[in-house]
């Protein structure tokens, strides 16, 4: 029997092949793993164009239409996570390619928010790099949290499980998104405000919304130029939920004390971008679901993804 050509796409950590059993497949697939973004869609294209099978890891190779026309062979495409918007799923259907997802575990998020927080707050892993340095003793000084207003933008699960952290640590919560509902907070145990409530009010900013249509640019340079030069952002959505170009100079003229990003319009992060030179700033390359029991969860429903189709019973199907 033919073996059919299945593709791994952009793991970056090379650890597909050892989080993941493959070798239940490896009498109907032979499979190549792809560690390093690609340039560019024309060498995405020239580099898939003789695979049946891709498993995408979330929003790293984007597949529009025109990406689906360059790969003639391509039958299923699988992506982490039950939602992609990089992935064009009518052109897919258009063109007869199944499209599969996968579980994730937990909400690993929650977690990186709170470190940032911590980070921009407490300055840990900097004073960890100046004493590994060799530098003098203690130069910053730390704001404790306890006391201080979280804004919380998008209150659903991964932004309810955030509040309850916080509140956890004696900080206070306030809430906004487009269709959040004062009873909705209440029932969540958070404040709710309106947008420029929050923004006028909040110690600190997270960010937890899905990247759609209505919520490309929500966090407008007029949203930034209401925050206290006290506060901070935290982005770990998605990068062009907020306006990057107004966030960049807000920070660059020193209007809010700081940011800590972890999503970006184009990742990876361009080795030039001035985010990377900016001392107020604490940048981390999209950790968000980058955890061992997420890479876990995530390849071995790949697998059982391909086996189901390979049976003729695709399952977690997306179009």
């Amino acid at each position: 029997m033919t073996r059919l050509r299945c593709a791994i796409l952009d793991d970056y950590q090379n650890v597909a092949l050892r989080l993941g059993d493959w070798s239940v497949l490896d009498d109907r697939i032979e499979v190549t793993v792809f560690d390093k973004p690609f340039a560019s869609a024309d060498e995405a294209a020239t580099a898939l164009k003789d695979f049946e099978i891709i498993c995408a890891m979330r929003e790293r190779t984007p597949f529009p239409r025109a990406m689906f026309e360059a790969l003639p062979k391509l039958k299923l495409l699988i992506t982490s996570g039950m939602r992609n918007a990089a992935i064009d799923f009518e052109a897919a259907k258009a063109r007869g390619i199944t499209v599969c997802g996968t579980a994730m575990v937990g909400n690993p998020t929650a977690g990186l928010t709170i470190g940032l927080m911590l980070e921009l707050t407490r300055k840990i892993g900097f004073e960890n790099a100046r004493m590994k340095a060799g530098k003098p003793w203690q130069v910053t000084i730390g704001e404790d949290i306890e006391g201080k207003t979280l804004g919380i933008i998008g209150l659903g699960k991964l932004g309810s499980q955030v509040a309850g952290i916080a509140r956890a640590l004696g900080m206070k919560t306030i809430a906004w998104s487009t269709n959040l509902t004062p009873e909705a907070c209440e029932k969540a145990g958070v404040t709710y405000a309106t947008k420029e409530e929050l923004f006028a009010q909040a110690d600190i900013i997270t960010i937890h919304l899905v990247l759609s249509d209505r919520s490309r640019g929500l966090v407008s340079r007029a949203d930034l130029a209401r925050m206290k030069p006290t506060a901070y952002l935290i982005n770990t959505a998605r990068g062009p939920i907020v306006d990057e170009v107004a966030l960049l100079e807000t920070l660059q003229a020193g209007k809010i004390a700081g940011a800590g990003v972890d999503t970006y319009s184009h990742e990876p992060l361009p080795l030039d971008s001035p985010l990377r030179k900016l001392d107020n700033v604490v940048i981390t390359p999209h950790l968000g679901y980058v955890t061992a029991e997420n890479y876990k969860r995530i390849y071995a429903e790949m697998i059982e993804d391909i086996g189901g189709w390979l049976n003729s019973a695709p399952v977690r199907k997306l179009n």
